[in-house]
């Protein structure tokens, strides 16, 4: 167990924190909630950063690192639909998670094909989890009415989600060529 491990797991700890002050019956509770969130954001960029710097690196941060990420966005988005209940914020969540699925997947088979760093995270990806983060934030730190910081949480997260297709298309563009018939043919020879 090293510091990026306890920062990576405390992430993951903080996720039941996070949603019982949101639901909390007080003015404070959006704002609080936010606080928290924006807390677990920070650790993840902080335990790659040590993880790095101190060379630190282990399987297990690897593996828990984003697990821990899309944790916490799944719970976040989840949180607004129910909470906002309308059209943009249900769609954006959608995207966004089905993402995180698709490219998941998508890692792990090549992986297993020993082509990984084809779909390795690339500037794209770091942007849009930054605007992501970002929309999650505003829109968690406030209550479920219009307001022009509402408002703008929505048109953040609405890009975020344009963003999330985007990063979706490159990847599978470069993993098209390894999900071809031609190439898999060759491999088999």
């Amino acid at each position: 167990m090293n510091i990026p491990n306890i920062l990576t797991l405390m992430r993951v700890g903080l996720i039941p924190i996070f949603i019982l002050l949101y639901y909390l019956p007080y003015h404070w509770s959006y704002l609080a909630a936010a606080m928290v969130f924006t807390l677990a954001s920070l650790t993840d960029w902080l335990d790659g950063y040590l993880a790095r710097k101190l060379e630190q690196s282990t399987p297990f941060g690897a593996f828990l690192d984003p697990v821990a990420d899309k944790l916490m966005v799944a719970v976040a988005l989840v949180l607004l639909v129910q909470s906002h209940a309308n059209f943009w914020v249900t769609v954006s969540a959608v995207v966004i998670i089905g993402r995180e699925i698709v490219i998941s997947a998508l890692r792990e088979w090549m992986a297993e094909l020993g082509a990984r760093a084809q779909v390795a995270v690339s500037q794209l990806g770091k942007y849009k989890t930054a605007m992501t983060m970002v929309a999650l934030i505003v829109l968690l730190a406030n209550p479920p009415v219009v307001t022009y910081w509402v408002v703008a949480g929505y048109v953040l997260l609405i890009l975020s989600a344009a963003l999330t297709l985007w990063s979706m298309y490159v990847y599978l563009k470069a993993a098209w060529p390894y999900m071809s018939m031609d190439v898999a043919k060759k491999s088999d020879k």
